[in-house]
């Protein structure tokens, strides 16, 4: 897929706020600190387009980028992260329930979990409040380029295991250092559009 232009055209934090011409929309949602930001600036050739942030949390709004004038990545507050406050937290979650009930445009939710570790709790609820929308999911594991080829078949049946995968939700190994994973998620979106 040839990325030709990039634009964060909205940031909102509720549904008079979103985008109004209908074009097809990509969901981003994962713990704090999983790699969103370097996810989306992989997927767009870019640097630092998504602003990447040593302090996870950053992300407080629903960002929307433009991508090819064709279709939205949509970024959202990165989930289960300690120093937000639990009234932080819920109204984020609030902010994504509105979103995922109320977007006719959305396409498919990238569920992004790091590779290296046992999903969390939060991943868990997250996948099956997913399932229970009834949305196309695929998951990305990020950071698969920090896991030996040795352990890797363990990470995968523990993945699978932990969120009791679905056979047709089969997850994507991501790396941002080796663009593993990028062609596999261009031909998801292309299948969509």
């Amino acid at each position: 897929m040839q990325i030709d232009s990039v634009e964060l055209t909205t940031c909102a934090v509720r549904t008079s706020q979103y985008p109004e011409e209908g074009k097809p929309e990509f969901l981003l949602v994962g713990r704090s600190n999983v790699g969103k930001s370097s996810f989306i600036n992989t997927l767009i050739n870019r640097k630092n387009f998504a602003h990447t942030s040593s302090k996870p949390g950053k992300t407080q709004t629903l960002n929307f980028y433009l991508v090819n004038n064709n279709f939205y990545l949509v970024d959202v507050p990165g989930y289960g992260y300690a120093s937000v406050s639990r009234e932080r937290q819920k109204k984020f979650g609030i902010m994504i329930e509105e979103y995922l009930k109320s977007r006719e445009s959305l396409k498919c939710v990238f569920l992004l979990i790091d590779y290296r570790h046992k999903p969390t709790e939060d991943d868990v609820l997250m996948y099956d409040f997913l399932k229970y929308y009834n949305l196309k999911i695929k998951i990305i594991a990020t950071k698969y380029d920090k896991v030996s080829k040795n352990n890797r078949e363990k990470q995968n049946k523990m993945i699978k295991d932990t969120l009791k995968l679905d056979l047709k939700d089969e997850f994507i190994p991501f790396s941002t250092v080796y663009k593993t994973g990028r062609d596999e998620v261009y031909e998801e979106i292309k299948s969509l559009l």
